[in-house]
């Protein structure tokens, strides 16, 4: 097999969604994914990984990721790493079509019928403007113009939202309450009057569903260890599932001492990048749970390693998804797959919105769980739409 084209299609209307197309000459075309700083990504694709592409025989995903691994900024989740992933989650689709098996059923088959999931509670313009974890891209609305507004939701009306989500049949929650006063202190020091309006939106969820709504905390690695401790032992008594990122998870003493001095669950991992990055929080104990983001790390390829690196530690991983559709399909076909599988990120505001709008064969939630489509490959397909110039930028490389 030869692949002999590159396409990358950037909706306009969301600017860091990045969609690769990897044509074979069997005619046979993988999509893959990318997310945050498209058109960096986007120039990386066509200028650097296209000609190592159209130069291999027989591109298998593991080949590829090797032959695509960069000298530099391989500990972060650069824009090498990025359009690395995107690529790799193309040739596992193109693997999977051309053999007429899942992504599931290529890594062994499902572990179990069905995962878990819970809703990471944006609304449907959350990061959508810039690469920036900050309030000023949470693209906030109102819910009276448009539906499924779960940002604003949870910091107004959080026992609202936590019992429409559990009507719906979803039992977990993702809220980062507190984020706002790590922007205003620089997240060295919360003031008192911020920590009780956070621990307030805690109690209101519970004071409406008890415990049957599992509720997890975000602090998106946005503090210092005391100011985290302080935070996490204010919610202990609240029950929380986990706290993800309470600090820069880079930190790897910073993480362990924190994780030795409270009596929750520790996540992360969405910005850790592949198995050696992984490798010192588990050998300190420092997490509890893995929250590998499948693209970020370089793809599946890379991520599935980092789930056996973790089984081995005894730790279950929970992927990252709160990036795009491909992204979600490939994580569930890891996380129904892998021994250690807990649970699958989703997030109702982008599934009834834009990944809707630029794909078909989406997983579709029910009773709190999903399940892979069992289409060859990953099974996520683009919309005919985005052909339209005026509603995305495609740009093409063709093998000479």
């Amino acid at each position: 097999m030869k692949i002999v084209a590159i396409e990358t299609i950037r909706p306009r209307s969301h600017p860091n969604v990045l969609f690769v197309a990897v044509h074979s000459d069997d005619g046979t075309v993988g999509l893959g994914e990318a997310f945050f700083g498209a058109e960096a990504v986007e120039s990386y694709l066509h200028s650097t990984a296209a000609p190592v592409l159209f130069a291999m025989n027989d591109p298998s995903p593991e080949r590829a990721a090797s032959a695509l691994a960069s000298y530099t900024g391989y500990a972060g989740a650069g824009v090498e790493t990025r359009g690395n992933g995107a690529v790799d989650f193309a040739l596992w689709d193109l693997l999977g079509k051309q053999a007429g098996k899942s992504l599931c059923e290529l890594f062994g088959g499902p572990i179990r019928d069905t995962v878990p999931i819970y809703n990471t509670c944006a609304g449907p313009g959350y990061v959508s403007l810039s690469s920036r974890q900050r309030s000023s891209n949470w693209g906030l609305g109102s819910a009276d113009d448009r539906p499924w507004e779960d940002l604003q939701a949870f910091l107004t009306e959080p026992a609202r939202l936590a019992r429409e989500l559990l009507d719906e049949g979803i039992p977990g929650m993702k809220i980062w309450p507190f984020d706002l006063a790590a922007e205003a202190s620089g997240g060295q020091s919360i003031a008192e009057a911020d920590l009780r309006q956070g621990v307030a939106i805690f109690e209101a969820i519970r004071d409406e569903v008890g415990s049957d709504m599992e509720v997890m905390l975000e602090l998106h690695g946005l503090w210092s260890r005391p100011a985290a401790e302080q935070i996490i032992h204010a919610v202990t008594p609240l029950r929380p599932y986990w706290v993800e990122d309470p600090v820069r998870p880079d930190g790897i003493d910073a993480m362990a001492a924190l994780r030795a001095n409270v009596d929750v669950r520790i996540a992360a991992g969405e910005t850790v990048v592949g198995r050696r990055m992984f490798l010192p929080l588990l050998s300190r104990a420092a997490i509890d749970v893995a929250t590998a983001d499948a693209q970020w790390s370089g793809g599946l390829t890379e991520a599935r390693k980092v789930a056996s690196l973790a089984d081995t530690f005894g730790v279950p991983v929970a992927p990252h998804d709160c990036t795009g559709p491909v992204t979600l399909a490939c994580c569930l076909h890891l996380t129904q797959s892998q021994p250690n599988g807990l649970v699958q990120e989703t997030v109702r505001a982008f599934l009834r919105t834009w990944y809707a709008d630029f794909t078909t064969g989406l997983p579709a939630p029910a009773d709190g769980r999903l399940s892979v489509t069992g289409a060859p490959g990953h099974g996520v397909a683009l919309r005919p739409e985005l052909d339209d110039e005026r509603l995305a930028v495609r740009r093409r490389s063709e093998a000479a």
